[in-house]
């Protein structure tokens, strides 16, 4: 196990609003002499080098080229944006899919069948080790809203594997800005939290009173560097776990004392980590990647009040429509404060934000509009509107939208619902029901999380902890459609608006947004963070076999066809998948079709 062994031993003609061009059904796209004329140098001229000149150094100067016209037509060419993709060495399942310009299905991933979540222990995972014979009990206190608290609780679990340490039940944030008094077991369900983990790792609800009795001192308390590795847990919390341990002459660690040649510690086997958020490296071994991937999909898991409210939503949701939304709207003025961006509001937005923005004096002077440009600024109700839009979503979708207060209230909102009548919240579909949970931030953060999961397409405005643990769970889950706006991209298309028609405004939102789809492999493994991209937890059907599904009669069914091998492909199975991905290599020849049981991953997180 490495290090951890150390211690075992987002069309349709409506005006918008403070816009200046309306969606029409059809427009022909302007020619411009310029483009039209790169287009015929390109496809017919004939290029006869005296010398060999790699293809990289042509299509990086026609690119540039393009670039120069640009900048005097206005015009970015994002129609030849597949110049430079036909740089970049493409997957086995792009191949598939005829390119990667080819148009995006807005609403799934035609290739998510080819992946599934893999989280299964390793046939080199010790047991977790009684929690009588373990170093010590760790006791965890975590920071922030319900999703940082979440990431938290995942990477204290990971942390106590590594520390060979018998975990107390996390102690949640009380004092955060959302005041929120909710314990651990208000929230997620303890039981199925201990019970899940008992493999992994030892969980107590509290620290035994015999061992409370008989420490001499508190608890240890100190503060981790964040995004500490394996080592740094080893080196430096490890020896404050062990108690009276001897160690041979020459291996002093931390505050051991000496006694007659030999070293043993005074401190008691309780520590206590505060601030636990974001405390661990996202670069860990595989097995403790996967058990990241097993606390936070399905160790933590919330109570039956809450899962059931949830998933009401979702039903009411399904009843209205076939599909459905889900956009996570982080626009109060907390955040909009910490973000340093301006809106818009003129001096009563610039006031009432720089106030807000006193309560953290270590953040440093910022520059609305370069925070804009560098893509920092959360978007708005009405740019993820013209998001989602300009993707291609008609004015009849369905959406749920999750968010908190939303500085402006309405009249921010007005241009959203605008664009998208069949507008939905929490408030709106549950009504009576959502009252017990009303004083409770988490809570009903809690209930927008199973909402957004369950959704066919999730979609946010910012890049904050909701919006990247869902993203993991959603690959994690399948792959299902899940929008990230390029907002470093967009903040200048947004800005420019008012300068294009409709259809280059669409156009060229759609070449922003490639790679930001939640299209798998979009991003190289151990890139990002891990909660984001759990790639160690993402495993690849074999690539030899295309499956489709289709449904019939009752049964769901599987076309397999033959394609090529990839050069290397790796390849990590579970056990639970293996024996049927073996029966349709066995059973498969050119093409065939083979019905089969519906492989269901158990999601233990809505289930009873």
């Amino acid at each position: 196990m490495g290090v951890a062994s150390k211690a075992w031993r987002y069309s349709g003609g409506l005006v918008l609003n403070n816009l200046d061009f309306s969606i029409p059904q059809q427009q022909k796209p302007k020619q411009h002499s310029e483009k039209l004329h790169f287009y015929n140098c390109f496809l017919g001229w004939k290029w006869r080098p005296t010398v060999a000149v790699p293809w990289t150094v042509v299509c990086g100067l026609m690119l540039f080229a393009v670039g120069l016209i640009s900048l005097f037509t206005g015009h970015v060419a994002s129609d030849l944006e597949w110049c430079s993709q036909r740089l970049v060495k493409r997957t086995w399942y792009y191949k598939l899919g005829r390119g990667s310009h080819a148009p995006i299905d807005i609403w799934q991933s035609k290739f998510s069948n080819f992946y599934y979540g893999c989280s299964e222990r390793g046939p080199h995972f010790a047991p977790a080790v009684r929690e009588r014979l373990s170093n010590g009990y760790l006791l965890i206190a975590t920071s922030g809203g319900l999703n940082q608290q979440r990431t938290g609780i995942t990477d204290a679990v990971v942390v106590a594997r590594i520390l060979n340490a018998t975990l107390v039940v996390p102690e949640l944030d009380h004092h955060s800005y959302w005041k929120d008094e909710s314990d651990f077991f208000d929230i997620f369900d303890v039981h199925w939290f201990i019970s899940y983990l008992a493999k992994d790792v030892p969980v107590v609800k509290k620290v035994p009173e015999k061992v409370m009795k008989s420490m001499e001192k508190p608890p240890y308390t100190m503060r981790v560097p964040r995004k500490s590795d394996s080592e740094y847990y080893v080196e430096q919390v490890l020896p404050i776990l062990l108690r009276r341990r001897d160690l041979s002459l020459g291996k002093t660690i931390g505050s051991a004392k000496e006694c007659g040649g030999l070293y043993y510690f005074e401190e008691a086997d309780v520590v206590q980590l505060t601030k636990f958020d974001y405390r661990l490296s996202n670069d860990l071994d595989e097995d403790l990647q996967k058990l990241r991937c097993r606390v936070n999909y399905h160790a933590l898991r919330f109570t039956k009040p809450i899962r059931n409210l949830g998933q009401r939503l979702v039903t009411r949701m399904r009843k209205m429509a076939k599909r459905f939304i889900a956009v996570h709207l982080r626009f109060e003025p907390d955040m909009l404060a910490f973000s340093g961006c301006y809106y818009g509001g003129g001096d009563k937005e610039r006031f009432e934000l720089r106030e807000i923005r006193k309560r953290w004096e270590t953040l440093p002077e910022i520059t609305p509009e370069e925070e804009r440009m560098r893509g920092k600024c959360p978007l708005t109700p009405h740019e993820v509107g013209l998001l989602l839009r300009a993707l291609g979503f008609e004015n009849n979708t369905y959406l749920y939208v999750a968010s908190g207060e939303i500085y402006g209230g309405e009249e921010t909102l007005r241009p959203l619902r605008q664009l998208f009548p069949n507008f939905y919240t929490k408030e709106m579909l549950a009504g009576e029901e959502l009252k017990p949970f009303l004083p409770f931030s988490s809570r009903m953060a809690a209930i927008d999380y199973i909402v957004c999961d369950e959704s066919d397409v999730f979609v946010t405005n910012n890049n904050g902890n909701m919006a990247k643990v869902l993203a993991g769970r959603r690959r994690y889950m399948g792959h299902k459609r899940t929008i990230r706006p390029n907002a470093k991209r967009l903040s200048a298309l947004f800005t420019a608006r008012n300068k294009m028609d409709w259809s280059t405004f669409a156009r060229k939102v759609k070449s922003c947004q490639r790679g930001f789809m939640g299209e798998p492999e979009e991003i190289k493994p151990g890139r990002g963070e891990f909660h984001e991209y759990p790639a160690s937890c993402i495993c690849q059907k074999p690539s030899k076999y295309y499956v489709v599904n289709k449904n019939k009669g009752d049964q769901k069914f599987i076309k397999v066809l033959n394609v090529s091998e990839p050069e290397s492909s790796n390849k990590i199975f579970g056990n639970e998948h293996e024996k049927s991905l073996l029966k349709w290599k066995n059973r498969t020849t050119s093409t065939e079709t083979v019905p089969i049981t519906e492989d269901v991953d158990h999601d233990d997180f809505l289930s009873d």
